[in-house]
């Protein structure tokens, strides 16, 4: 009896709507054959023979995903667990060093509070809770991760639901509330289809389902294996689901920020505010822009007088707002002004950049955060 023939008789003696677990047959019967291979992931066969996803790999990588691709975050997590494999080693790791790592990937309080969650489950054995409430008493998880964490590491029913799955389901059951007022809906959906066995695999289906099938433009209807049972697909529109309401135009925001060059190559930085925006990330000086208000963007906001010349203008889109910052140069031997530090060539792509501080420091210097040999 092959992986799918044990699913699907498992799946037809689950309790409840026989249309759920026909979807979850079908589903998981695809998955074992298309599934994504993730460096965090356990693959249908290896489950089958007994593996069993490591926790700390499953919660680093969904923390990781939130707000970001795939794509994105492989290299990330492979540095992640070159550099500390177990929570353990994370815990026992510095601040400094974890922000770094995390450099580029952006929503830097993720990385705050990965640390401190690391710190507290090592206090606590290096044992993950194997419950969604448990979970959710740990920082930065939230009732997604919670339910991800428990459905994919510990194989235990729960309703994981991001945006993938969110889109396949608003398709399977032509959900016409906006998708913004539909979150319970989609949510109960999802909870009728878990099936009791294999509801991690059913998560991480669900997801690959959404990411390579039923994309957002132009999705793959004709190789789904939910077609029968879509009745987006039936109408003829899938693309028309989730309904979402027109976005607002995002603010846009302006400043300048400045590049101070040492004759040996070194560059100024200095240390943002733990809390707030790009919290505890390092920067050049910048003027004091926030998502509210705009900086000054003359050179007369220098941190310090000299001969500041301008040296291009970035753009980049945060959130909830646009940016644009003109960016100066200027070539120095002063000393650091206080809370500020150089930084030596060498060391600039290992510091912990965030994308828009690289943006601006490849403006005045093209190649400045490229990795390079001493």
């Amino acid at each position: 009896m092959t992986l799918h023939d044990q699913t699907r008789k498992a799946n037809t003696s689950k309790a409840g709507s026989g249309d759920s677990g026909q979807i979850a047959s079908r589903l998981l019967g695809w998955y074992d054959a298309h599934h994504r291979d993730l460096p965090w992931r356990i693959a249908p066969r290896e489950f089958a023979r007994g593996a069993r996803p490591d926790p700390y790999r499953v919660w680093l990588s969904e923390v990781m995903l939130q707000q970001t691709t795939v794509e994105a975050v492989k290299s990330y997590f492979r540095t992640f667990v070159g550099k500390w494999p177990d929570v353990e080693a994370l815990a026992a790791a510095s601040t400094e060093d974890v922000m770094k790592a995390w450099a580029g990937l952006g929503y830097y309080s993720r990385a705050r509070n990965l640390k401190a969650c690391a710190d507290l489950v090592a206090r606590q054995g290096g044992r993950f809770p194997d419950t969604e409430a448990g979970l959710k008493e740990l920082p930065g998880i939230g009732a997604y991760t919670a339910a991800a964490i428990v459905a994919i590491a510990f194989d235990h029913p729960a309703a994981v639901v991001d945006g993938n799955v969110e889109r396949v389901v608003s398709r399977l059951f032509s959900i016409a509330t906006p998708l913004s007022e539909a979150k319970t809906e989609i949510r109960a959906h999802v909870e009728r289809m878990v099936p009791a066995q294999r509801p991690g695999d059913f998560a991480q289906a669900m997801m690959d389902l959404g990411a390579t099938i039923c994309t957002p433009r132009r999705p793959r209807c004709m190789l789904c294996p939910l077609r029968e049972d879509c009745s987006a697909t039936v109408s003829g529109d899938p693309e028309r689901f989730p309904v979402r309401l027109p976005k607002g135009e995002k603010p846009l925001r302006r400043g300048a920020a400045f590049v101070a060059v040492r004759g040996d190559g070194a560059i100024l930085l200095r240390k943002r505010a733990d809390k707030g925006l790009l919290g505890g990330m390092t920067e050049v000086p910048t003027t004091g822009w926030t998502a509210r208000i705009d900086g000054a963007t003359t050179e007369a906001t220098a941190p310090f007088p000299g001969d500041w010349r301008p040296a291009g203008r970035i753009g980049h889109v945060f959130t909830h707002f646009a940016l644009e910052l003109d960016v100066f140069k200027t070539v120095t031997e002063v000393a650091a002004p206080a809370g500020h530090f150089w930084s030596l060539a060498h060391e600039i792509s290992g510091e912990a950049l965030p994308t828009v501080m690289k943006k601006v420091i490849e403006a005045a210097i093209p190649g400045a955060t490229k990795a390079r040999r001493v």
